[in-house]
């Protein structure tokens, strides 16, 4: 259980993380948020429902490859909104 306790503070941290970068570059730069700031806030947090709703799923056959899947889903998604945080 410490395990999935410890999955679930990484994808609220890593997440949490990226939207507070997304608020930091719209303070330094207009001030206000824009379409595309919203869009990554927006996905981040579709991200983070997802993957919460992936590690409470109960009907799994081999629970350490399911959170090892989440755990490297957490990793892709949360490059590509740093990515796209990097281009703006």
């Amino acid at each position: 259980m410490a395990n999935v306790k410890n999955l679930k503070k990484d994808i609220n941290f890593v997440l949490g993380d990226i939207i507070e970068a997304v608020y930091l570059y719209e303070i330094s730069t207009t001030g206000k948020p824009t379409e595309a700031t919203n869009a990554i806030i927006d996905e981040a947090i579709k991200t983070f429902d997802s993957l919460i709703s992936q590690v409470n799923a109960k009907n799994v056959e081999n629970k350490k490859t399911h959170f090892k899947q989440i755990h490297t889903d957490l990793e892709i998604a949360a490059n590509q909104l740093v990515g796209k945080i990097n281009e703006l």
